[in-house]
């Protein structure tokens, strides 16, 4: 029987003891920030990623404090290192990875793959691009490793993957819309006027993997009950056994979401976790995104 792992990055925004339980690899994307572990701001920037990290609660409090982290993509050294051990250790890889639409961390680790398979010839790595991000890639590796314990193949897994991945769908809010102005998502006059008069945008992740507007709402509690609006209107008759939300250090909207689902649908099982600093440097403390499975994105 053939030996595969699943493997992919910090942006996936799986919990910790979910990825060491199913023996998932975690490629590492890196930040900056002028804080130091104890959420000490300093005159110097530290980086974070790797066995370095910032707890989420730090790194949200100083970014609600005026800090503002500038992000990296994976470093192909730390991917070949990941690949060389999982392929001396007889397993294939299937790695599924940041949107390429939002960082060159899936080209990066492309490379380093290709390197691993010519220093082992007849090894097999596959970079799957799942033009997804936070809980979105989360949600296809959780559906990637349910599907290979059921005993498929490696190139059956590949397929399925590549199958489904545009049936993610990221539906999402942001509390702060400077945040997305600081990234170039909207103009600092959007961003003026929507603060003074409370507007929350709705976003989702296209086909390309990009970030993209989709409408808006004037108020903090219907832009949350328009996430699961959305969800309820396209999930159709999909696997949605298993939906994730994540949040920018706002667990109780996370959960007020979560009770919205339950309330309105049949899904009971939710997953919810902290998006990671790589993605919350963009969208912020206070994002809350919604993932489930769709007719489309």
């Amino acid at each position: 029987m053939e030996k595969y792992i699943i493997s992919t990055d910090t942006t996936c925004d799986l919990p910790l003891d979910y990825c060491q339980s199913n023996d998932i690899d975690i490629h590492s994307l890196y930040y900056k920030i002028n804080v130091d572990s104890q959420g000490t701001v300093s005159d110097g920037e530290t980086v974070y990623g790797g066995d370095k990290q910032l707890e989420p609660k730090v790194f949200y409090s100083a970014m609600r404090g005026g800090s503002m982290p500038t992000t990296m993509a994976s470093n192909p050294e730390e991917s070949k290192e990941f690949f060389r051990k999982r392929v001396r250790d007889g397993y294939d890889v299937i790695h599924i990875a940041f949107s390429s639409g939002l960082s060159s961390s899936c080209q990066n680790t492309s490379i380093a793959a290709s390197e691993i398979m010519e220093e082992f010839p007849g090894s097999r790595i596959t970079v799957i691009d799942s033009l997804a991000a936070s809980m979105g890639e989360g949600l296809l590796v959780y559906k990637a490793v349910e599907f290979m314990k059921q005993g498929h193949t490696y190139d059956e897994t590949v397929s399925y993957v590549e199958s489904v991945k545009l049936n993610i769908s990221h539906q999402f809010t942001v509390d702060d819309l400077f945040h997305l102005h600081r990234g170039g998502r909207v103009s600092k006059t959007t961003a003026i006027i929507g603060t003074i008069v409370g507007i929350k945008p709705l976003l989702h992740v296209d086909d390309e993997g990009h970030l993209i507007s989709i409408g808006k709402t004037r108020g903090r509690r219907k832009s949350l009950s328009a996430l699961v609006d959305k969800m309820i209107s396209t999930m159709g008759s999909h696997d949605n056994r298993t939906v994730m939300i994540s949040h920018g250090d706002s667990l109780e909207d996370a959960e007020y979401v979560a009770s919205l689902i339950r309330e309105k649908t049949d899904v009971k099982d939710i997953i919810i976790n902290y998006i990671c600093p790589t993605i919350g440097a963009h969208s912020g403390p206070g994002t809350i995104a919604l993932f489930f499975e769709a007719d489309k994105r």
